[in-house]
Order: C-alpha cells, then sequence, then structure tokens
C-alpha cells in the first residue's frame, strides 16, 4: 500500500467541516474589514523565497522544499504566503489601484521540518496583507482581526504579545549593540548563532538552542534603541489597541522569525491548558520594505497568519465543536428504473432552485431508502412511481412528521420555498 508523505495528513469527515465552517467564518470576517481574497502559485521561484523571507532564517536555511523543473529553473514550494502575496502586488502593479489595498489568503504552505502535534511538513495558512499605509492605525486593526476572529470561535484568555523593531536607522543601531555584546560570547552560542552574528545577529535572539542561557537574558533590548519616530509609532499602536479594549503585554523577546519585519511584531495567543508552546495561534507585524526588495516601489504593508491545524487543535482542547451537522432539504428516489428520468429533472429543478438534494443510486428498496433518508437528516423524502410520472405529479413527504403531499411538478419549488423558506 502506498503510504502518505511523513508531515502531511488526508482531510476527511468532520475535520473538512471545520476546514469549511473556518472558510466561511474567515470569508465573512474578511468582508467586514473589506479584504479581497488573493490566490497566488503553491510554487514560485527560488530567489523569491531567499530574498523576501530572508537568507539567515531557517526557513530558507532548512525548512523549504527546493526542486528544479524541466526548465532547469530552481522552483520552490512556498512556505509562507506574504512572500507571494507581494510578488503578485508588484508583478500586477496593484499599488494603481489605490491605498491601502487589502488581500487575504489561505492555501497551503510547506516546511521541511519535524512533525508534532499542529506543525506538519503541509500545513493551511490563513493570512492577510494590507500595502501602502505607514498609519499605525492599521497595525492595530490588523491585530485586532486575529482577537475578534478567535473571539468569535469562542477562545478564551486571549493574549496579545507585541513589541517595535522599529525602522532601519534604530535596526541598525540595535544590530551594533548586539555585536558588541555577542562578540566576547561567541564561542559559546551555537553553530547558527555563530553565522548569524556576521549576517544578521537579530536572529540570535530567536534561537531555539541558546534562547535559555543566561547570556540570552542580559542582551540589549531593542525598545532600548528605538529613535523618536519608532517610539510614536510603536506609542500610537498601543494607544489604538486600548481604544478597542484589546488587551496586550510588551514583550521585547519577540523579534519573529523572518528577516523582513520592521516596527510593530506580535503573537496572538490563547490560554489553554496543557498546549505549550502551541498557545501562539497567530502572528503576523510590520514589513515596510519587502515591497521594495523584491523589485518593487516604496510602499510599506503590514500582515499576519494563522496556522489552521494549530487552531483546529487548540479548539478542540477548549471542547469548542465547529463542525456543523449537515442535513438536507429533499432526498429522491424511484420504485424502479423507468422513473428515473422524470426523478432525475425534478432533481436537477430543485438543485438549481437552491435546494440541497440527494437521490438513491444504489437501487435499494423503499425500506432501505427510508432508512438511507433518515442517515442523511433529509427534511423531505420524494417517492417517484409510475403514478407520479404518468399524472405529472411528485408525492413528497415530511421525514419529521411523516405527513405526506402530492403536489404538482410545477408547484414544487413554491411549495418546498413555503416549507423551507425561513430555515
Amino acid at each position: 500500500m502506498i503510504q502518505k508523505p511523513k508531515g502531511t495528513y488526508d482531510i476527511l469527515g468532520s475535520e473538512s467541516g471545520e476546514i469549511l465552517y473556518l472558510k466561511k467564518l474567515i470569508e465573512s470576517l474578511m468582508d467586514k474589514y473589506n479584504y479581497k481574497y488573493y490566490k497566488t502559485p503553491t510554487f514560485e521561484a527560488s530567489e523569491l523565497f531567499h530574498r523576501g523571507v530572508g537568507e539567515t532564517t531557517d526557513i530558507v536555511n532548512k525548512e523549504t522544499y527546493d526542486f528544479k523543473d524541466r526548465g532547469d529553473r530552481n522552483m520552490t514550494l512556498r512556505p509562507e504566503g506574504t512572500a507571494g502575496i507581494v510578488r503578485c502586488y508588484i508583478k500586477n502593479k496593484l499599488h494603481a489601484l489605490g491605498k491601502p489595498l487589502k488581500a487575504w489568503y489561505l492555501g497551503s504552505m510547506f516546511r521541511y521540518e519535524r512533525p508534532q502535534a499542529g506543525r506538519n511538513r503541509e500545513f493551511m495558512q490563513f493570512g492577510l496583507e494590507a500595502f501602502g499605509s505607514s498609519d499605525p492605525m492599521i497595525d492595530a486593526e490588523v491585530i485586532s482581526i486575529v482577537v475578534n476572529l478567535f473571539k468569535l470561535l469562542g477562545l478564551k484568555g486571549i493574549k496579545v504579545n507585541i513589541n517595535s523593531l522599529g525602522d532601519k536607522q534604530s535596526r541598525e543601531n540595535y544590530r551594533q549593540a548586539l555585536l558588541d555584546y555577542f562578540k566576547p560570547y561567541l564561542n559559546d552560542l551555537c553553530e547558527d548563532c555563530q553565522t548569524r552574528y556576521a549576517k544578521n545577529p537579530l536572529r540570535i535572539l530567536d534561537c531555539k538552542i541558546d534562547g535559555k542561557k543566561e547570556i540570552m537574558k542580559n542582551a540589549p533590548k531593542l525598545t532600548d534603541y528605538l529613535n523618536e519616530n519608532s517610539k510614536r509609532h510603536f506609542e500610537l499602536v498601543q494607544k489604538y489597541l486600548d481604544s478597542m479594549d484589546i488587551e496586550y503585554v510588551i514583550n521585547p523577546n519577540i523579534v519573529r522569525g523572518l528577516d523582513y519585519y520592521t516596527h510593530t511584531v506580535f503573537e496572538v495567543e490563547a490560554n489553554i491548558k496543557d498546549f505549550g508552546s502551541q498557545n501562539v495561534l497567530g502572528a503576523g507585524g510590520r514589513y515596510d520594505h519587502l515591497v521594495e526588495t523584491l523589485g518593487g516601489p516604496d510602499i510599506p504593508g503590514v500582515g499576519f497568519a494563522i496556522g489552521i491545524e494549530r487552531l483546529l487543535l487548540a479548539l478542540k482542547a477548549e471542547n469548542i465543536n465547529i463542525s456543523e451537522e449537515k442535513n438536507i432539504d429533499v432526498y429522491a428516489f424511484s420504485t424502479s428504473d423507468n422513473e428515473k428520468p422524470y426523478m432525475l429533472n425534478i432533481v436537477n429543478i430543485l438543485r438549481m432552485n437552491g435546494f440541497d438534494v440527494e437521490m438513491d443510486f444504489m437501487n435499494r428498496n423503499i425500506k432501505n431508502n427510508f432508512k438511507q433518508a433518515d442517515k442523511l437528516n433529509s427534511k423531505f423524502i420524494i417517492i417517484i412511481g409510475s403514478d407520479e410520472v404518468e399524472k405529472n405529479i411528485i408525492t413528497l413527504k415530511n421525514n419529521q412528521t411523516k405527513e405526506e403531499f402530492k403536489i404538482k411538478k410545477e408547484n414544487i419549488v413554491e411549495f418546498l420555498d413555503s416549507k423551507l423558506g425561513d430555515e
């Protein structure tokens, strides 16, 4: 038997209902915030992620799925969504559509890492990006979307951790401070951090190996190196979060795992018992120079991403059921093959008028067809025999009250509308 690849999984049964429910909720929420759906390719030129995500990140160095296509071009399965949306923004000159431009996406991402609960090699990610505005108010709006989504799902103890990475000047000042601080401790750092020291010392603070060492705890804090412009931006983000009654904690240890962030970075977690490090369910921040880095105009951006699998695990841990029980409107069957064309015509009419309809494909007897209607939670049952075909009528049975009706074929839509229209 052919096995599925390690770190991947099938979606079926109630899980598919949960995914579809989440998708509908996300679509509804995005309409309220005026974000439009965008889809980008599942694989892109490797250079996009090397330039966008960053050469010094673990994602690019260790986790990407890279391959050569038949034209000997270097391609990569997308490990995250932002770089692809930015490439799309530049390629299609979307800055000409007005500012801000708000985009959201939902799709599979790929990272070669050790599979564990809520962390797969192929995973689904919901995210959004807003381009064109430097106003701290849009940073606060983006954070509010994550918080409000989690609240709508019923998650409790939602906590926002925020930090500021500052602008280019602030980052450069901080970079020099880190170089000076870590220089005497280079031999105490892991091999990866020794490489990061030369390329991007800020990444040392995000190290999973050295993160708990005493030298990390005493490292310079980025907030101490923010210039006045960066401080003002960060203060306004906090002010706007306060205005929406969103609770937050300033956490100087948040630097995020991607190189492109500037100014605001954040992580949103829920207080879930025994969930460990998986408590962080959504994260993001501002990236004012990524569009320019990837060959576009100098346009700022801000966004976030949420791992759908981790979110579903959190809901399960909190006993929050979002899988809707699906009921169909009508189940139809005929008493012999002769009536099937007539039945099929009726079923097609009903489906085209918005009713959810299933029919018998297994040539069951009458008793088993009634059982199948019950199994599908059908509200009505249509029974077609020779008499119905001859008289151009429909026998319809209410599957809850067991009341039976004889309806003229041309009146079936109006009849069902009167019975199901308010549901």
